[in-house]
């Protein structure tokens, strides 16, 4: 992180996802919480109210919804790999900070999992 940089947050983006180890967790769709952190590549010193200048958070979201509808997988860790890498070149991302919450263990209010992912130099 940079002095001076805008960072974007999206906070408990909720999806419906095929995720899971076994066969039948992964046949019905369960509620997912994603969070994320991320700056632009290019950061203007004034966007002029523009949003070509900034990342369209809607449009990030609406990429994240489209990739869990892709196909089921088995980890959140390989969703949280794929989305962060996605996002980050989609968007000309510096860097994304990502964090999915799965609620699917007895007597736990959540399990997660968070990758921090940096554009490579």
């Amino acid at each position: 992180m940079n002095f001076g940089e805008r960072i974007i947050c999206i906070h408990g983006l909720e999806v419906m996802a095929q995720v899971g180890v076994p066969d039948e967790e992964r046949g019905v769709s369960q509620r997912l919480l994603i969070d994320l952190r991320f700056a632009a590549i290019l950061q203007p010193d004034s966007l002029n109210d523009d949003l070509a200048l900034t990342v369209d958070y809607g449009a990030v979201s609406q990429r994240i919804l489209e990739m869990v509808e892709e196909r089921p997988r088995r980890l959140i860790e390989t969703l949280a790999d794929e989305m962060s890498e996605r996002l980050l070149k989609d968007f000309s991302l510096q860097w994304i900070e990502l964090t999915i919450r799965k609620f699917i263990l007895p007597n736990v209010e959540w399990v997660a999992v968070s990758v921090t992912k940096r554009i490579q130099k």
